[in-house]
């Protein structure tokens, strides 16, 4: 596994939420057991009950927005806090599930700005109300100028060039690059880091994310049209789940494309070790949702803040199949 750029500061956070563990019982979801460690097994915290809810683009039955969530409980449960989720990939919708948790007056909410645009007026009026807010995930760049604490996840374009590095060093020409939801500004600049640092070309294609047959068609049809001396060799996904179905899509047209994608899920683990993708890049979601969640509650019962002004980064790594035997075990029971 290869660690790009930055890492200090993840180790800093590590130790900082190693420090602030007490134990896994004491909250509402301690029945929820993700099967990673909770804490040192000490008593349960002493601290009030805290109400914290997360507002992301994306959720139920993503395989990565699972993972988040199992790390965001695995903290409540931690820190005997109600964990509230609700999610839209609507940027208006999203900014209204804000709002909704304003009003009901939670004590902390972790929100994602794949669309800022459409959310930042609403983490505005939370922090006008007196409730920190941390980002996750997107839009990290947007973090400080909506008054977020900090944001927790990797920075998208440093993980395309990443990206595209390694697809010198596998001696590729030509990538294309398939954003599965038009307007998120963080995978486009994922695309963007790729063509940044890739020597070759590199051509995006925007699909359907939320209608899997129909993206599949979509990658299926260019592979096909990218003949007589202008083959596509590579094929650069935006997440877990559309590696799959590149994977049936070259099958389909008969490529011999590598493929290669973002984020990592136990099917993806599964592709590595059978060689059916090239590599992976993780940013540890459920990182994410853990240290959010935690950061929350450490802030509202000790004052503190994390990455000191600075995004908090939890990736990127590139995995291929060499890392697969110390994965497995952790994909799964879905915490990586």
């Amino acid at each position: 596994m290869r660690t790009h750029r930055k890492a200090a500061a993840l180790l800093a956070v590590c130790v900082l939420a190693l420090a602030a563990g007490c134990s896994s019982e004491g909250g509402k979801d301690s029945e929820d057991k993700t099967g990673a460690s909770g804490g040192s097994g000490g008593k349960a915290v002493t601290t009030e009950r805290l109400k914290i809810a997360m507002v992301t683009h994306s959720g139920e039955g993503d395989t990565f927005w699972d993972i988040v969530q199992s790390g965001a409980k695995q903290a409540a449960s931690k820190d005997n806090v109600e964990f509230l989720y609700a999610a839209s990939k609507e940027g208006k919708e999203q900014a209204q599930l804000i709002d909704s948790y304003v009003a009901k007056k939670v004590d902390g909410i972790v929100v994602t700005l794949a669309k800022p645009e459409a959310v930042k007026a609403a983490v505005e009026k939370a922090v006008a109300a007196g409730i920190p807010v941390v980002t996750i995930n997107s839009g990290g760049e947007h973090s400080e100028a909506a008054g977020a604490l900090s944001h927790i996840g990797q920075e998208e374009s440093v993980a395309g060039e990443a990206v595209g590095e390694e697809l010198n060093k596998r001696g590729k020409r030509r990538a294309l690059c398939v954003i599965h939801e038009q307007g998120n500004v963080s995978l486009e600049a994922r695309c963007a880091g790729v063509k940044k640092t890739f020597r070759g070309t590199v051509e995006n294609l925007n699909i359907e994310g939320t209608n899997m047959p129909a993206s599949t068609s979509s990658i299926e049809a260019k592979l096909q049209t990218g003949k007589n001396g202008k083959e596509i060799d590579t094929v650069v996904t935006l997440g877990a789940p559309f590696a799959a179905a590149t994977v049936k899509a070259k099958a389909g047209a008969g490529s011999e494309a590598e493929v290669n994608t973002f984020d990592l899920n136990a099917e993806v683990v599964r592709q590595l070790k059978a060689k059916e993708i090239g590599f992976a890049v993780d940013q540890q979601p459920y990182l994410q949702g853990y240290l959010a969640v935690d950061e929350l509650w450490l802030y509202k019962t000790n004052g503190n803040v994390l990455g000191g002004g600075k995004p908090v980064l939890t990736g990127p790594a590139l995995v291929t199949d060499e890392d697969v035997p110390a994965l497995e075990k952790y994909t799964a029971r879905g915490t990586r």
